[in-house]
């Protein structure tokens, strides 16, 4: 056979793509302590979305593309009036959750914010439970909706566990649209081949460069590209449920598969294989480990590798506060991550540039002792300007210990020590924090902070009896998993 002519047999489904499809089709969520989880998350994911709202730039970006559009069992935003297509729907309530940077976070070989998965689940789910009543078909449960994300945090989450992304340049939304498309064909009804279908596409499609998320282009999109990509998964699902064909072999397809052309050229092992032997690291099986040990944002809206600084600098602002003038040089010992992330010195642009900077979100507690959404905008950085002074005086150091630490499944640090030097020679003592107060060795103190962050978010959108009965129904674990969807997100609307 001539070497100029493509053998054309078509092959089986890589094999990623087919573990991932056989657990969303086959999984069953029996862990407890996941669904409970779960259902916190659930709370603090949306609460999140309707703390948003307060904030013109994230509103500017919802509601219907043709104004005036009516849906037929549309999907509803929460904390609005709005009720719009699935796919639509997803991407609002995707911009909304992740707006602030203040919903969970997921931390290992990638990163990222596993609830953005929501945006698609609940979009969907609302949408079909709507249209089942109203042909005489049971409704959709919120048990339905905490499974689907269990799952969507598992795929993410166990996916990031030793692939690095973002070391070949991509944006770890990539994940959230993997997910969702699983979760959100699943949800339609898919069977086995409709849903490896609909993975295909998420992986042939074009996929989010990080430029958003770094200096010196850092900027608001990254508000709301996982919005985006989890609509994205809906719309992918949805065209993989009319009958579009799969591309079964995008990942490891020679020079034209994702393997080859957007994930081995900077990963030796993966390129030194040949195509048919590579693939990702999948260290364990899918289930529900990523739910049970997800990372909540409890204490502050702020990008995680900061969220343990931050902390330390709430620690030491009494003993600072008085004595900003003197300060002579700040020392932040850090992790790798954190100093790849979001270590940057120089003039800060935007809200975005401001909530991924080491530097200011420290420099702001220590300064204010407290560290709120409204601190990243223009108006107040422009008020203070001890806070970039503050900053100049600040060095980063990597500890070793931290970064190893921070990879071993057994204890997935997120360390950060902060240390004040004053220009008379003294120094405050070093204050270190390994583990930030949403970490799952933290649960007994966070969860009871995470439900009154949830009932301060709700009150900004919500009249107080609103509030209640929102609150008392998800503080049900039983009660909340037998509530129909469209019955849930009715009490969420405007």
């Amino acid at each position: 056979m001539s070497a100029n002519v493509d053998l054309n047999d078509r092959p089986d489904y890589d094999r990623v793509l087919q573990t991932l499809a056989d657990y969303v089709l086959d999984y069953q969520v029996g862990s407890a302590e996941a669904l409970d989880t779960a259902r916190n998350c659930l709370i603090d994911t949306l609460g999140c979305g309707l703390l948003a709202l307060r904030f013109p730039e994230c509103n500017k970006h919802l509601g219907p593309l043709v104004e005036g559009t009516v849906v037929p069992h549309g999907a509803r935003v929460p904390g609005t009036s709005y009720r719009l297509d699935p796919v639509k729907a997803a991407w609002d309530i995707g911009c909304t959750v992740r707006w602030l940077d203040y919903n969970d976070t997921w931390l290992a070989a990638e990163w990222g914010h596993p609830s953005d998965n929501l945006g698609g689940i609940l979009a969907v789910a609302d949408h079909l439970s709507q249209r089942r009543v109203a042909v005489g078909e049971p409704a959709l449960s919120m048990r339905d909706v905490l499974e689907a994300m269990v799952m969507a945090h598992e795929i993410q989450g166990v996916l990031a566990l030793e692939n690095s992304f973002n070391r070949v340049g991509l944006d770890h939304v990539l994940l959230v649209k993997v997910a969702s498309t699983a979760v959100c064909a699943k949800l339609m009804g898919a069977n086995r081949e409709q849903l490896l279908s609909a993975l295909s596409h998420a992986f042939v499609d074009g996929q989010a460069l990080r430029t958003y998320r770094h200096a010196p282009n850092a900027g608001s999109r990254k508000s709301w590209a996982a919005g985006d990509a989890s609509s994205r998964g809906v719309r992918l699902a949805d065209i993989a449920m009319r009958g579009e064909m799969g591309i079964p072999g995008v990942l490891t397809a020679p020079q034209w598969g994702f393997y080859d052309v957007l994930f081995s050229h900077t990963n030796k092992d993966l390129a030194l294989k040949p195509p048919a032997q590579r693939s990702f690291s999948l260290p364990q099986a899918f289930g529900s480990y990523v739910m049970e040990n997800v990372l909540f944002k409890i204490s502050f809206p702020a990008e995680f590798h900061a969220q343990t600084a931050c902390e330390a600098a709430v620690t030491l602002h009494p003993k600072v506060r008085n004595r900003l003038h003197e300060i002579e040089r700040i020392v932040i010992t850090t992790h790798e991550s954190a100093i790849r992330i979001i270590s940057k010195v120089g003039p800060l642009a935007n809200a975005a540039d401001r909530d991924h900077c080491l530097q200011y979100m420290t420099a702001v507690p220590l300064i204010f002792g407290n560290l709120v959404a409204e601190h990243y905008e223009d108006s107040f950085h422009a008020a203070h300007p001890t806070i970039d002074r503050l900053r100049e005086k600040m060095e980063i150091v990597e500890e070793p210990r931290f970064s190893r630490e921070y990879l071993e499944a057994d204890k997935r640090s997120i360390a950060n020590a902060v240390q004040v030097f004053f220009n008379d020679g003294s120094s405050t003592e070093q204050v270190t924090v390994e583990y930030p107060i949403g970490h799952r060795r933290r649960r007994a103190e966070g969860i009871p902070l995470l439900e009154e962050k949830f009932k301060a978010n709700l009150a900004t959108r919500f009249a107080g009896q609103r509030c209640a009965e929102i609150f008392d129904l998800c503080k049900a674990q039983a009660r909340l998993e037998a509530t129909p969807v469209h019955k849930f997100v009715d009490l969420l609307v405007i």
